[in-house]
């Protein structure tokens, strides 16, 4: 057993699993994998993402050692940089609307990051305004997460090869789709370019809320699968390597997450039971014989 340098070596290969389970609950004839992102402790991919872009952007010298980071973020990835920030020796500091959740705010406080309030009426904007200009009259620097192209280029260097690795059989793919929920875009550009440049054979799936279309130009509404479905269309998201887009609702979302749990023992996420959906939606319906959905979240139990 190796002994890793720290704990973030350690989310490089995530589980690849057969979801024999699932697939058996629903008559599925084909077969269903499962890529497991969510070790870190964030419960999420973001944990790996955000030591990888730190680890990118001081191998750019574009971060300074110490230098303070700021970012506009709330969620899982505000979480994620805090906590990968803090233990690199950088303080963090995060913008957001000042009606961010109560509890989201504390817990973020506690791990100590630093928050600076925008006015709730500007929103995500509003929030990633403040925060460039506030990098730019402090000498901090702003990670940028939605824009910076050391997000996709993570899942270049890592999340895609790692699941290339694990589908290679004999110069084939053992699967042919891959389903991949869209939050910031990084994970769909960067594992559909890897994946594109190895071959043509595997189906790139875009995976978005039901409730909020943005991918496809359609209804922009409020929605309950965290972590992806951000309500427009990220710059880091690369259309061009993406076959379709499919769309699933918050219902069947948070039911195929409790169902994995029941037959798989997989604690999926709202944003992994949408990816788990769509996935086994392509093999019910003929597209595929063997699909892959990438799990970028876990629930958690008790």
């Amino acid at each position: 057993m190796p002994i890793y340098p720290n704990f973030y070596q350690t989310l490089t290969r995530c589980p690849l699993v057969e979801l024999r389970g699932y697939a058996s609950a629903n008559g599925l004839k084909g077969r269903l994998f499962a890529y497991l992102d969510f070790n870190g402790p964030s419960g999420t991919a973001r944990d790996g993402l955000a030591e990888g872009m730190l680890a990118l952007a001081a191998e750019k010298k574009k971060l300074l050692p110490g230098q303070p980071i700021i970012e506009a973020a709330s969620g899982a990835f505000a979480t994620a940089l805090t906590l990968a920030g803090l233990t690199a020796g950088h303080p963090v500091v995060l913008v957001m609307p000042e009606d961010a959740p109560a509890l989201r705010q504390e817990n973020l406080l506690r791990l100590g990051a630093q928050i600076q309030h925008t006015p709730a009426r500007s929103g995500i904007a509003g929030a990633r305004a403040a925060a460039a200009q506030l990098a730019a009259a402090n000498n901090w620097y702003y990670m940028d997460w939605l824009a910076n192209d050391d997000n996709p280029e993570y899942h270049r260097r890592v999340t895609g090869p790692a699941i290339v690795q694990d589908i290679a059989r004999e110069n084939a793919s053992l699967i042919d789709a891959i389903a991949i929920g869209v939050g910031s875009g990084g994970t769909i550009t960067g594992v559909g370019e890897t994946i594109k440049a190895w071959t043509n054979d595997v189906r790139v799936v875009a995976v978005e809320p039901f409730e909020c279309q943005a991918l496809t130009g359609g209804v922009l509404g409020a929605h309950g699968i965290s972590d992806i479905g951000y309500g427009f269309v990220p710059k880091n998201y690369n259309s061009y390597v993406v076959d379709n887009v499919a769309a699933v609702s918050t219902k069947d979302a948070l039911r195929a997450a409790q169902q994995v749990l029941r037959t798989d023992a997989i604690p999926a996420s709202p944003s992994a039971g949408a990816a788990l959906h769509v996935a086994a939606r392509l093999v019910a319906n003929g597209i595929s014989r063997a699909a892959l959905a990438v799990f970028s979240g876990r629930q958690t139990l008790g």
